[in-house]
Formats: C-alpha cells, sequence, structure tokens
C-alpha cells in the first residue's frame, strides 16, 4: 500500500463534499494521477443495498443497530474496494468515513465514543486515511443547502446536527496532522485550492 494514497472528506450535510471531491479528481486526472471516487455509506454492490436501508428505511432503527449497519458497510468497503485499490497505488478520494460514524454515532446520538473508535478500528483492520478533510459548515446554512426533501438522516433536527458540527471540530482538534478543517463558506474556488495545497503535500 506505499504508493496509493486514502483521503477522506467528512462535514456536516450540505458542506460542499460532492463538489470538492470531483474537482479534487478531475485535478488529479489532470496531473495523470489513477484516483478511486468512492463513499460510505453506499459503495458499489452489498453497500449500495445498506445505503438504501441506513437512508430511506421508514421504521425505528436504534442508534446502536444504525452504527452496526455503518460499521458492515465499511468494512465491506474497506476489504474490497479500498485495499485493493492502494495496493493497486491508486489515491482515493471517500466521502464520508470512520469520522462521520463518531461524529453522528458518538456525537450526535449519545453512543459511547470509545467504543465506536474501537469498533471503527476492528471494521477497518487499522486502517487510516492519510488526509481528511472536514468541510465545516454552520448548521443553519447546511439545513437550507439541503432542502424540504430530506433522507433519515438529514432529518435528525437542529440540535442534533450542532452536536455532529461540533463532533468534527473536536475529532480535528485530537488529530491536527491528519484532519484538516476548511470553512466551506469560502468560495468554491478557495476551498479547492486549500484542498489542493494539502494533498500535494502528501
Amino acid at each position: 500500500m506505499k504508493n496509493g494514497l486514502f483521503i477522506t472528506f467528512e462535514g456536516g450535510d450540505g458542506c460542499g463534499k460532492t463538489t470538492q471531491i470531483e474537482l479534487l479528481d478531475k485535478y488529479l486526472k489532470n496531473k495523470g494521477f489513477d484516483t478511486l471516487l468512492t463513499r460510505e455509506p453506499g459503495a458499489k454492490g452489498l453497500g449500495v443495498k445498506l445505503r438504501e436501508i441506513l437512508l430511506n428505511y421508514d421504521g425505528e432503527v436504534s442508534p446502536q443497530c444504525e452504527s452496526f449497519l455503518f460499521l458492515a458497510d465499511r468494512a465491506q468497503h474497506i476489504d474490497c474496494i479500498i485495499k485493493p485499490a492502494l495496493k493497486e497505488g491508486k489515491i482515493i478520494l471517500c466521502d464520508r468515513h470512520t469520522d462521520s460514524t463518531v461524529a453522528y454515532q458518538g456525537y450526535g446520538r449519545g453512543l459511547d465514543i470509545e467504543e465506536i473508535k474501537t469498533l471503527n478500528n476492528i471494521a477497518t483492520g487499522g486502517l487510516k486515511p492519510n488526509l481528511t478533510i472536514v468541510l465545516d459548515v454552520d448548521v443553519k446554512t447546511s439545513m437550507q443547502r439541503v432542502g424540504k426533501e430530506k433522507d433519515r438522516m438529514e432529518s435528525a433536527g437542529i440540535e442534533f446536527f450542532e452536536r455532529v458540527r461540533n463532533g468534527f471540530l473536536k475529532i480535528a482538534e485530537q488529530e491536527p496532522k491528519r484532519v484538516k478543517v476548511i470553512s466551506s463558506s469560502d468560495t468554491i474556488e478557495s476551498i479547492h485550492k486549500q484542498i489542493v495545497e494539502l494533498v500535494e503535500n502528501l
């Protein structure tokens, strides 16, 4: 895995992750790098079915069950997609990963954060991203960007998303070498430039 890079994008809903991942993917491809664009939950195969349950199931889902479904998706993703791509020397750009589970299910839902970290470690086999970019967005802006059509996770309420946002910022404080925070209130071009600088430092 020495030649590959694993870069994850995190942040609240509507923070601009999709736009920035696509811009970075295009930039790296133009530089001649072999990239893989992926996401959690819902990478190809089994992950697609797990994503459908997590985001659109209309019955009650316990916080513990929700966490284990995300972890199951992650284990499948790591073993079947990410590790093989790293061995091939690809630069992997992933929309959400372990930090989302800590922020959403830990800080947001109130589950034990250390337990989640332990379970994340089991699901990933100890593999960590080389770089994690958190696009920080205030909750009011986030909810405006998401709009009226919300999935199950997006419908959790303002207080929940305040806890999630604070969770991401705390993760960045705890792991400053890996996790970098960029304000999503900047222009798309400015954010892209900051991300490129971080990636080129790798």
